[in-house]
């Protein structure tokens, strides 16, 4: 018994080497050293327009680091600078026509250096006007600016006991599971769209929409990546209660009902709108966190416009290609590297191409090594053979790959699809599993494109697949053999 325990160990720790070893063969891991005596909690990542990179702190501070790119990423070779301190509990941050921007607790405040020391001088309240009840998860996210100069934020619900001294607002916290968004010239926040838990990422797309990312709880499944526009509903109902309120965009459903499947409750609870893409549990991670386009021209691979999502838990990042259907976003995940040094909150990408990944797990319980700190993924050059993306197509799918691939037994793909539950009660298991009927496999001529039929497919389900071991034409191994599709629309 002992020695066959020992057999697993060691052919356990043989796999996880050989993984970390085709991960660092595409992707080299780099640690930045952080300065000395400083919680380095990376909340927030933005570029400057000079390429300096700014980094906010959970704890309430924003670094400037001058050369993020630096190695070896000593603390002096990086260049880090104190800018400003003293705010509560920043969750991100960005850089709109040259000035900097964090999100507090209570405001989002634009930060400015008026006489050119290198510190900020200038605290400026850009944005409030949502509630704050002193309720332990009443955090505020972002912001992310839209292509009109709107600045968007979203809110956590409000969870917990409330401050003793909190006052009108422990009785109702304003825009509680929303996003907000302060219009071009105000200072005022207001309800955009509803229905969050712990809504931790948001970003654009390179179209220029806003996403953003869930974790799993009470409403909330599994992590999704919803389409945020206004007026929409995503589900959460403790979010509603200001839906009655004569500014709302949000229509509230004449009833909330618990228990329905999500494929159920679009047709069932007016004004449900379904996320872009669920990542199913475990197999994508546990808690999705911040997100952002590639948009680096190529430079971090060929994974250009695809949306890369940050994973608190397992300490790594997944990746999202998006599609139209129906006038409606839906697409696919796949994994992208995992074993980082610990629970990612935000990333960017640096001129260089490379992204840099801030990391928390603040006290919680996540992969890795440290509590804290900044990692960058550096593209080797040698490019993987991974899907590229996976398309729904009329009947079915098509898979397109990095490189070209050799003929396989297709017979051998594991595939299924499944719904979940939309529930008060925390999180849902995959429910309604149903085997795919496959048929018609088609490898095009340059073995780029992989297309199959599919003659149970569903709208309102989640389609997974996990292909064979396929090779490319030059002998590459598949990366990652694990995908999964939110099939929203049939096509």
């Amino acid at each position: 018994m002992v020695r066959a325990f020992l057999g697993f160990l060691i052919s356990a720790g043989a796999c996880l080497i050989l993984h970390a070893q085709e991960q660092s063969d595409y992707y080299r891991t780099v640690t930045l050293e952080t300065p000395a005596s400083v919680n380095f909690e990376a909340s927030g990542l933005a570029m400057l327009p000079d390429g300096r990179l700014a980094v906010s702190l959970r704890k309430g501070e924003v670094w400037i680091i001058q050369n993020p790119a630096a190695e070896p990423p000593t603390v002096k070779n990086l260049g880090y600078h104190l800018f400003a301190t003293g705010m509560h509990e920043i969750l991100g941050l960005d850089v709109h026509d040259g000035d900097i921007y964090v999100t507090q607790r209570s405001e989002v405040t634009r930060l400015r250096d008026t006489d050119k020391d290198g510190s900020a001088d200038e605290y400026f309240t850009a944005s409030k006007g949502w509630g704050v009840s002193g309720a332990y998860h009443e955090y505020a996210y972002g912001p992310v600016f839209d292509r009109e100069g709107n600045m968007h934020n979203t809110l956590n619900c409000s969870m917990g006991k409330t401050w003793a001294g909190a006052g009108e607002e422990a009785r109702h916290p304003l825009w509680r599971g929303w996003s907000v968004i302060t219009r071009k010239g105000g200072t005022m926040a207001s309800g955009f769209s509803a229905g969050f838990r712990s809504p931790c990422g948001i970003g654009l797309n390179a179209e220029g929409d806003i996403f953003g990312t869930d974790q799993q709880g009470n409403w909330v499944p599994t992590s999704p990546v919803m389409h945020i526009r206004e007026g929409a509903f995503f589900g959460h109902a403790e979010s509603l209660v200001d839906a009655t309120r004569p500014d709302s965009p949000v229509k509230p459903p004449v009833r909330m009902l618990d228990g329905l499947t999500v494929a159920e409750a679009v047709t069932r609870i007016r004004g449900y709108c379904p996320p872009a893409v669920w990542l199913p549990y475990v197999k994508f991670g546990q808690s999705t966190t911040g997100l952002r386009c590639n948009l680096t021209g190529g430079r971090f691979g060929p994974f250009e416009k695809q949306m890369f999502i940050g994973e608190f838990v397992l300490s790594g990042v997944n990746r999202v290609f998006l599609e139209k259907v129906g006038g409606e976003y839906q697409g696919a995940c796949f994994p992208f590297v995992s074993g980082l040094q610990s629970a990612v909150l935000t990333l960017n990408f640096l001129p260089d191409g490379s992204m840099i990944v801030g990391q928390s797990n603040r006290g919680w319980n996540s992969y890795g090594s440290r509590s804290f700190g900044l990692q960058r993924l550096v593209p080797t050059g040698k490019v993987p053979l991974e899907i590229q993306k996976l398309e729904a197509i009329p009947g079915g799918f098509r898979f397109t790959f990095t490189h070209p691939v050799k003929p396989a037994d297709w017979s051998q793909v594991k595939a299924q699809s499944y719904t979940y539950t939309l529930t008060a009660k925390y999180g849902s298991p995959e429910v309604n599993p149903q085997p795919l009927q496959l048929s018609g496999w088609q490898l095009s001529d340059d073995g780029l494109s992989l297309t199959v039929k599919c003659g149970n497919l569903r709208a309102g389900h989640v389609h997974e697949f996990e292909l064979p071991e396929v090779l490319a034409r030059d002998g590459l191994p598949l990366w990652h053999r694990l995908c999964a599709y939110t099939l929203n629309r049939l096509p």
